[in-house]
């Protein structure tokens, strides 16, 4: 089965630039589960694979946004890809390292975060940094969940492999809807404080008017009175 391994290599470069049909981690997962019932192949191997894609993907994503822009392609320019484009790009301005690491475990979420990485020419040293990182884990947690459900299912080779890739999108479409609560929670909280800034401006200053002190009534005062 050594085709395998480079297979997977090149799909998971592909998956780093173009949008997926099929997300890279379901064949990882669903790899890693055959192995752990069967044997084969490898999971150093498919780790090692997975990993060099992922990673050369990545930077050819960001050089092509680098290079081409927002709107460079015409699957860029759909109402969709500009949202979630110009979502990226809110964020990155935001929070960068974090969006670079967590953007990994979302198939679409990563294209869109690589591009604008490279179109708002966010630092290269850094994003491949926080890329290494990102990748490492990803690989991680992608076999992680191969090797449970193989486990599950043990001796079954082919429904180890199907409930891995039922988990493995289970768990990307929660930390999809967890990352955009996150970030519409913190805009609705950003949104008020800015609200209430805004608010404290504009209103009027108090006046403080000084009431006139009273005058002592002095001798001469008290003569004509009586």
């Amino acid at each position: 089965m050594w085709w395998i391994y480079p297979l997977l290599l090149l799909f998971c470069f592909i998956d780093g630039f173009l949008p997926p049909v099929l997300p890279s981690e379901t064949l990882i997962v669903a790899l890693s589960a055959v192995s752990v019932t069967s044997g084969q192949p490898n999971l150093w191997l498919l780790a090692l694979a997975g990993f060099l894609g992922a990673i050369s993907g990545d930077q050819v994503a960001y050089r092509i946004g680098r290079a081409a822009g927002a709107g460079g392609f015409r699957w860029m320019r759909g109402a969709r890809a500009q949202a979630t484009l110009h979502w990226a790009r809110r964020e990155l301005d935001k929070r960068g390292a974090m969006l670079i690491l967590t953007a990994r475990y979302v198939p679409v979420g990563r294209v869109a975060v690589n591009f604008t990485a490279g179109t708002t020419r966010f630092p290269l040293r850094q994003f491949t940094v926080l890329d290494l990182i990102a990748c490492a884990t990803w690989i991680g947690y992608s076999i992680g969940i191969g090797i449970v459900a193989g486990a599950w299912v043990d001796q079954h080779p082919l429904l180890g492999a199907a409930l891995a890739i039922a988990i493995a999108i289970v768990m990307g479409f929660l930390i999809d809807h967890a990352m955009q609560g996150i970030s519409r929670f913190r805009r609705r909280r950003l949104d008020r404080s800015t609200s209430a800034l805004t608010t404290a401006a504009s209103a009027p200053a108090a006046v403080d008017v000084e009431k006139p002190a009273p005058q002592p009534v002095g001798k001469n005062a008290r003569s004509k009175s009586a």
